[in-house]
């Protein structure tokens, strides 16, 4: 059976490869010429075919194009032109998700098996990881059986960021329980070891890391990131001019403070931005929202969900009293559906006897066994230091650095950085309204 194929490749050579697929119409059969990128989008969407060749320099594609594409099964064949123009076209659409190039000038017959072997990658998840694994230096000669364009698996992607730094997501309840204070002093002792780090400001409800920090938040760098890598020009270089350096060793992507803007946060993007800052940096915090709605389709929470996706350890942060136990039970008894497999740590803030009698590590412990069966968790004390930090516009260390809140964030810092080992989850016993 012939393979469905659409077609959008501005100018001559998009005749030449029609034309020259008329004897092979056993192998691929061209289904509809587009005239642009939404005729594409539309006709991948009503599902007309199996794979979509694409001109290099066909006006408008960007990473949510690639990714809709993707989502339809439909695969990608980029047509590259002839010329010293193909290397800077075929690293942009790289940088949007494309993992399939061929020359214009290249032999029909070599073009159908490219188009075939993209259709392929989009059905088997294995041989689009390989694709994604293969460099794009162009010219270089593929091993036999491999689409144009690629070389050998294993070797590293032109451009491509280096080896992965560990993300931390920084989630919890909603409501007031000290995630971004969490966030903003974790971010700030993981740069204190000496380890090249990253923090990104994800709440969609209220970003407030910039002020927290003393920085500007007029132009939020983390929206700035995820425009550029939808339009396919972010790299290392692009985000380290979007973020601003606070401490030594520690960058800020700030988040917009206005919660009107969180379609900004593009997810296809978003997965791009964090992609490259975790492979930039040692270490990649992220402050997130409180909470997830419940319809897991909702697009304002589509930031949150990347994040958590993306994570390798999830910080679920409370505050410890009454009202945010019950809170933080809830939302640890959810954390195996939003982010399944990924280890967590339980974080308690705001620890206080004032708010849940003496001695108050001991009953707050004893909650967290009873009711989450939680045996060892990170317990942050009440401190009038974080309110100094705040103030100042400044780190917890670089304000307080002997205060008790700033001490339990560097032994928490420490936990990460040995690699602690978190257990799986356990079912969650007891009455929650007992709290």
């Amino acid at each position: 059976m012939s393979l469905p194929v659409l077609v959008a490749v501005p100018g001559s050579p998009e005749a030449r490869i029609v034309a020259g697929w008329e004897p092979l119409r056993r192998e691929v059969v061209v289904v509809r010429r587009c005239a642009d990128l939404a005729e594409v989008l539309a006709a991948a969407g009503a599902g007309l075919a199996r794979v979509a060749v694409l001109g290099a320099d066909l006006p408008g594609a960007d990473a949510e194009a690639v990714d809709a594409l993707q989502r339809h099964g439909v695969g990608l064949l980029v047509v590259l032109p002839d010329g010293d123009a193909a290397g800077a076209l075929e690293h942009r659409w790289r940088a949007l998700g494309a993992r399939r190039f061929a020359g214009a000038g290249e032999d029909p017959a070599v073009l159908a098996r490219a188009a075939v072997a993209a259709a392929e990658a989009v059905g088997h998840p294995a041989a689009a990881q390989e694709e994604r694994a293969r460099s794009a230096v162009p010219g270089a000669t593929a091993p036999d059986g491999a689409a144009p364009g690629t070389t050998a698996p294993g070797e590293p992607e032109e451009g491509a960021p280096g080896g992965p730094g560990r993300t931390v997501a920084v989630w919890g309840p909603p409501g007031s329980t000290g995630r971004s204070t969490v966030a903003v002093n974790l971010a700030a002792e993981l740069a204190a070891t000496g380890a090249v780090t990253v923090l990104a400001d994800l709440d969609t409800r209220g970003a407030c890391v910039a002020q927290l920090l003393g920085l500007l938040d007029d132009a939020p760098g983390v929206m700035a990131a995820v425009r550029a890598a939808t339009e396919g020009r972010l790299d290392a270089r692009t985000l380290q001019r979007h973020a601003a350096v606070v401490l030594p060793g520690l960058a800020v992507l700030t988040g917009s403070p206005d919660p009107r803007r969180w379609s900004e946060l593009r997810p296809v993007g978003l997965r791009r931005v964090l992609e490259v800052a975790a492979g930039s940096a040692d270490w990649l915090v992220l402050d997130l929202p409180g909470g997830l709605d419940d319809d897991e389709g909702s697009d304002r929470d589509a930031a949150a969900r990347v994040a958590l996706e993306a994570a390798d350890v999830v910080l679920v942060v409370g505050a410890a009293d009454p009202v945010g136990l019950q809170r933080w039970i809830r939302t640890w008894q959810r954390l195996e559906e939003v982010a399944p497999g990924v280890p967590a740590v339980a974080v308690l803030s705001r620890m206080r006897a004032s708010a849940v009698g003496a001695p108050a590590p001991r009953r707050v412990a004893a909650a967290l066994h009873r009711f989450a069966g939680v045996a060892d968790a990170v317990l942050l004390p009440e401190d009038a230091a974080a309110d100094q930090a705040v103030l100042a516009g400044r780190a917890l260390r670089e304000v307080a650095g002997r205060s008790a809140l700033r001490r339990a964030l560097e032994q928490l810092a420490q936990q990460l950085e040995d690699g602690v080992a978190v257990p799986a989850l356990p079912p969650v016993p007891g009455d929650l309204a007992a709290i």
